[in-house]
């Protein structure tokens, strides 16, 4: 499996996540508990690689919405997307 994008919203007091992904398609099905414990894996290592990034400073304003009420953008780059850049 492999992480594409991970979407926080927050609503009335809870926390959503929304985690899109690309997986081969022997993997398990939608519904099963390994399915679940695979995504939930995958969705936890996101965050820590989105937070470690964040302490790291390797953040980039990529746009804002224009909207009087602030909607900013971030571009994070994962940890080790950022030693594969800094090494070239």
């Amino acid at each position: 499996m492999t992480l594409q994008r991970l979407l926080l919203g927050f609503r009335s007091g809870e926390l959503v996540v929304r985690c899109l992904y690309r997986s081969s398609l022997d993997g398990p099905n939608s519904g099963t508990k390994a399915r679940t414990r695979e995504v939930t894996d995958l969705v936890r290592t996101g965050l820590q690689d989105a937070l470690a990034a964040l302490e790291g400073g390797d953040v980039t304003m990529c746009g804002t919405s224009g909207f009087t009420t602030r909607e900013d953008l971030l571009s994070v780059g994962s940890p080790s997307e950022a030693k594969l850049v800094k090494g070239a």
